[in-house]
């Protein structure tokens, strides 16, 4: 199969010559590709055949005949033009099919014996080419044309060489020189197509030779040149393309049959265009003389408004230019066009031959049915010489020619408005309002009532910004109501009913404005959004109502305005001003407001703006060192802002911890100094407090593990904080790492964490640790859903030795931490004593009766308690048949009630009874002689 011969063509070495597998495995190939059925290795197969095409020739394939070859490649030729769509092959797979077999073929002697032979390998090398050339392989395709001539070489000289009728030979040379020139014209292309303009010429002046003797290929070398100079202009190479142009000119007069004056005259044109690209000061001339001959050959208004813009490149005369304008006219040309040239020698500052030429045409064409554009240009030129009542009375003018049927189309009537808004605008500028109101409302009188555009509604926007300038309110609430009337989702219409609002002092109208038009902006859908888009920052207008409602005391209103605005805005500094301004107005008023629902609502607006500022902040600023001070500056003002709220939120917890996180998050932006990180390591220190009160108030599982879990991440952090500022020297007594211990212990606690064990080993080796530190890690560690016992006593026996070590001892405190360690080490009820040795338990009993012995400050109550514990552990003792023991611990009891005042009366008589039944019983080997009420409580 095929996939088996493809292996063959890897084999080939890396010698120019090919080997003799390499040949074997190209013929092999070859047979498969053009036998067997479609395989999706054919283009694996195809690429190979012809990389490896390139090593062989006819001496490697000496023991193949040429008949062979020849067949062998007539075969792949064939193969090649009969694949159709179906088959996995691309169309420049199937040139190199075309090329190998050419390359086989002309291998053959056989290919150059007879004249039928040479013709097939020109005709191949010549479509093979084409298809290069069109494919972009100009290297490959320069091969196959100089290929094909050297056929052609051979073939002119065996017509010369055997005898023919002359006319006979005469028709077979013109054949090969038809074929010499489109050979000829295929290098051509590929010459320019590589920028070869030398060898592109040089073909292209052998092919206008042979024109005298092949006529008929005159309009194909006309415009093959034709394309070669409008390819080079695109490019800008003005040389190249002036010589291709003018060879077209020259070539389509050849053969004025099939090349039209209106192709020649657009050539022309084309080629003065070129001349002016390519220096309109020395090639002046030529573009002068060559539209004068594009109009000589074919008169279009084209080539009148080129030779017009080509005098006017020129120092030509007012005088020529007023000759020439009035030749324009004499010609007959439309209205329209005279109107341009009118606009083309304005637009070149001759305004008084234009203008002159406008009077012309004015009368020239005053009973045309569009003269209505000669006095619009003739309206922007008085305009533009300042000679407003002349204009105004072509205004007057144009609005009768309008009125009285010689109606202006849309596009006059637009470029009227045009020239009068502009000059309104202009007004507007030196504020001169009266006079701009004037100009809008000439325009507004070309509006008929069934013609309310768009454009109407600005008109009278327009017209109202300049009443309110005038402080005429009245007129202005008027065309604004005109305005929301035609176009009531319009931001610029909103926004003056904003302002008239606020001038009125209508606080709701102007808060529904702001609300309004903040809903068109965030309308995905408005059409509007381009159009503020195209003015600038779409929340221009946010930012000017802001302004506008502090400037006359309404600051409610500009409250929401800059909410806003620091909402929707994407610029960065327009958002941080609109935050600070915003806070700076609404602080103080906080400070005053009693706990209520409207004074959250007003913190969690100010939370929703800081966190704005914080994300603008995070977003890159420039380079330069003033815009990270900047940077640094503003978020060192948030920050002190932020954390200031988060104090005010004292009794929100959750809302000051959002605070403080925020305050934490725009410190980062600020110079790492001691200041700094101090109020870090503060915002996360209050920021953890609070997740681990949510976290022991959370109500299912999850919501525990995630308040934890965030609180653990934000220690970490603090911590890192806090052994930073450990290494300067100054905070190593610094009581903030105590509260980081407790508060990691507590959260890995809760979260049951496998590391626990690890991280306590630390922390029991830490110097300085104080007794209420051990005794909280003791309550932590056995409070719900954390249980940790043996961590717990190990805390207690830890804060019990440093109460020992006391100079006095505090005998109150060392009395609670003994009652707890005990509590634990012998829980009330408990069955199960294995907690902790009763050898060890019996030692705490001991070491508080050593104590007690020695100073009358003991809590009765905690003797009591010491009393009741140890008879109870001596009855649980007797209830398992420890005697022993349970004679010890029930006379260690009565040690401790020999230490009671006030209680001692109470107990003494029964517990002595019970005792003396204990020993009695235990002389006698008897059973048990304690019932339940054996058993006592502290308060029996």
């Amino acid at each position: 199969m095929i996939s088996a011969h493809c292996n063959l063509c890897l084999l080939c070495s890396s010698d120019s010559s090919a080997s003799a597998s390499q040949v074997a495995g190209t013929t092999e190939v070859v047979e498969n590709l053009v036998t067997n059925d479609n395989s999706p290795n054919i283009p694996e197969a195809i690429d190979r055949l012809f990389s490896d095409i390139a090593n062989i020739n006819r001496e490697s394939m000496a023991e193949i005949t040429d008949i062979q070859i020849e067949e062998m490649a007539v075969n792949l030729w064939n193969w090649a033009l009969t694949i159709g769509g179906g088959w996995p092959v691309n169309e420049e797979q199937k040139i190199r099919l075309h090329y190998v077999a050419c390359k086989l073929l002309s291998m053959c002697e056989a290919s150059f014996a007879s004249e039928q032979s040479i013709q097939r390998l020109i005709m191949m090398n010549m479509r093979i080419g084409r298809e290069w050339l069109d494919a972009g392989n100009f290297l490959i395709a320069d091969e196959c044309f100089q290929a094909a001539v050297a056929s052609l070489e051979q073939l002119y000289v065996k017509l010369i060489q055997r005898s023919s009728p002359e006319a006979d030979l005469t028709m077979e040379k013109i054949t090969v020189e038809s074929d010499h020139f489109r050979v000829l014209s295929y290098q051509a292309e590929s010459a320019v197509a590589q920028g070869d303009f030398q060898r592109a010429s040089m073909c292209v002046l052998q092919c206008k030779d042979m024109l005298m003797r092949l006529p008929q290929m005159t309009s194909s070398l006309h415009l093959l040149c034709y394309n070669f100079g409008v390819e080079t202009q695109k490019n800008n190479k003005y040389e190249e393309s002036s010589f291709w142009l003018s060879q077209s000119y020259d070539i389509g007069k050849m053969d004025k049959k099939s090349t039209g004056p209106e192709m020649q005259a657009k050539i022309l044109r084309l080629l003065a265009m070129n001349y002016l690209d390519w220096d309109d000061t020395k090639y002046y001339d030529k573009a002068l003389n060559a539209v004068n001959l594009a109009n000589k050959e074919h008169l279009s208004s084209t080539g009148l408004f080129l030779k017009m813009k080509i005098l006017l490149k020129g120092e030509t005369s007012n005088e020529e230019l007023l000759e020439a304008v009035m030749e324009i006219l004499h010609l007959d040309m439309p209205l329209d066009f005279c109107v341009n040239i009118a606009k083309l020698l304005m637009d070149h500052e001759r305004e008084s031959v234009g203008f002159h030429f406008l009077t012309i045409i004015h009368e020239h064409f005053k009973s045309s049915e569009n003269i209505g554009k000669v006095l619009i240009l003739h309206i922007d030129m008085l305009l533009q010489r300042k000679e407003e009542l002349l204009a105004k009375e072509k205004i007057e003018e144009i609005f009768l020619v309008h009125q009285t049927g010689r109606q202006l189309t849309a596009e006059s009537i637009n470029w009227l408005h045009n020239i009068l808004w502009r000059k309104a605008a202009s007004s507007f500028e030196v504020q001169n309002y009266t006079d701009a109101l004037q100009w809008y409302y000439y325009s507004l009188r070309f509006y008929s009532t069934d013609e309310m555009d768009l454009d109407f509604t600005k008109l009278q926007r327009n017209m109202a910004c300049c009443y309110l300038n005038l402080q005429q309110l009245d007129k202005a609430k008027e065309a604004v109501a005109e305005a929301e009337r035609h176009d009531p989702r319009n931001i610029f219409t909103q926004f003056y009913i904003f302002k008239i609002a606020v001038i009125e002092g209508n606080s709701e109208r102007a808060l529904q404005a702001i609300i309004t038009l903040e809903n068109i902006l965030t309308d995905e859908e408005s059409e509007d959004n381009d159009l503020v888009a195209g003015r600038g920052s779409p929340t221009m207008l946010l930012s000017l109502a802001a302004q506008f409602a502090l400037e006359n005391g309404q600051q409610i209103v500009a409250e929401k305005a800059l909410e806003y605005l620091a909402q929707h805005s994407e610029d960065q500094e327009q958002v941080l001003t609109a935050v600070k301004c915003l806070l700076r107005l609404v602080l103080p008023k906080i400070a005053e407001m009693p706990e209520s629902e409207d004074k959250k609502k007003e913190i969690d607006r100010l939370l929703t703006c800081l966190n704005r500022a914080f994300v603008k902040l995070s977003q890159p600023f420039g380079e330069e060192a003033l815009s990270l001070e900047s940077r640094a500056n503003e978020a060192q003002w948030f920050r002190k802002t932020a954390w200031n709220l988060a104090v005010q939120c004292d009794k929100d917890p959750v809302m000051m911890r959002e605070f403080f996180i925020l305050s934490y998050k725009m410190s980062q932006f600020c110079p790492s100094d001691q200041v700094i990180l101090i109020a870090r390591k503060t915002c996360l220190l209050m920021a953890v407090a609070v997740d681990l009160e949510q976290g022991r108030k959370a109500s299912t599982a999850f919501e525990q593990t995630m308040f934890l879990s965030r609180a653990l991440e934000e220690i970490q952090t603090c911590n890192d904080i806090h052994n930073f500022l450990k290494q300067t020297g100054t905070f190593s007594n610094d009581s903030c790492e105590k509260l980081l211990l407790l508060y990691e212990f507590e959260v890995r606690a809760k979260l049951n964490d496998p590391l626990l064990e690890s991280f306590l080993e630390s922390v029991w080796e830490l110097p300085h640790l104080e007794t209420k530190t051990f005794e909280t890690i003791a309550i932590i560690a056995m409070e719900k859903p954390a249980h940790y016992p043996l961590i717990a006593l190990k805390a207690l026996k830890k804060a019990l030795l440093l109460y020992k070590k006391g100079e006095p001892i505090d005998i109150s405190q060392y009395s609670k931490c003994m009652h707890n360690l005990v509590n634990l080490s012998v829980p009330d009820g408990a069955s199960n004593v294995e907690l902790c040795p009763l050898e060890e338990v019996w030692g705490y009993f001991e070491d508080a009766l050593s104590h007690i012995s020695r100073t009358k400050d003991y809590p009765e109550m905690e003797i009591l308690w010491l009393m009741v514990k140890s008879w109870n552990t001596g009855v649980l003792m007797f209830s398992r048949r420890k005697y022993v023991s349970a004679e010890k611990w029930c006379g260690l009891a009565l040690r401790f009630l020999n230490h009671l005042t006030s209680f001692k009366e109470s107990y003494e008589t029964q517990m002595n009874m019970l005792y003396s039944q204990l020993v009695e019983a235990l002389s006698n080997n008897k059973g048990p002689v304690f019932h339940e009420h054996g058993y006592w409580s502290k308060s029996d």
